[in-house]
């Protein structure tokens, strides 16, 4: 599976949870609310495809430690996400409950769906043309000795 559909894959759900998010956001806080869950959703998705996009050129370039660097770009993205909700805590400019249930709700759904990508995707083990080079058999007329 190529990164950009195992991104799609992943954004749609999010993209719907994140639109939930905003319509609650909006009818409980107005347009402070509005503005969270649009934030909010957005920077999820953009954080998390940005991070797959960096995961695959690794893979690309050296995919022994591919395992080793999805697990520290995903602590890193977890962590940016936390600091940055340490950073809006006190802000005026959007409804602060909002955005960081907006935040949680979209990264784990979009966890989720890339989890289940992942499993429902068909991965080839071993590159077509990449093995020895397989003769076919002569069915000619045996040869006498």
């Amino acid at each position: 599976m190529t990164s950009q559909k195992l991104i799609l894959r992943a954004a749609a759900p999010t993209f719907a949870v994140g639109a939930l998010a905003t319509i609650t956001g909006f009818i409980s806080s107005d347009t402070k609310g509005l503005v969270a869950g649009i934030f909010g959703t957005l920077l999820v998705v953009i954080f998390f495809a940005v991070g797959q996009l960096a995961l695959d050129k690794v893979i690309r370039t050296n995919p022994g430690i591919a395992t080793s660097m999805a697990l520290l770009l995903y602590l890193i993205k977890v962590a940016v996400l936390f600091v940055l909700l340490l950073i809006f805590k006190d802000t005026e400019a959007f409804d602060t409950k909002v955005f960081a249930a907006t935040i949680v709700s979209c990264t784990v759904v979009w966890l989720v769906a890339e989890t289940w990508a992942f499993a429902t995707a068909k991965v080839l083990y071993v590159e077509p043309g990449s093995g020895p080079e397989i003769r076919p058999i002569d069915t000619s007329e045996p040869k006498d000795l």
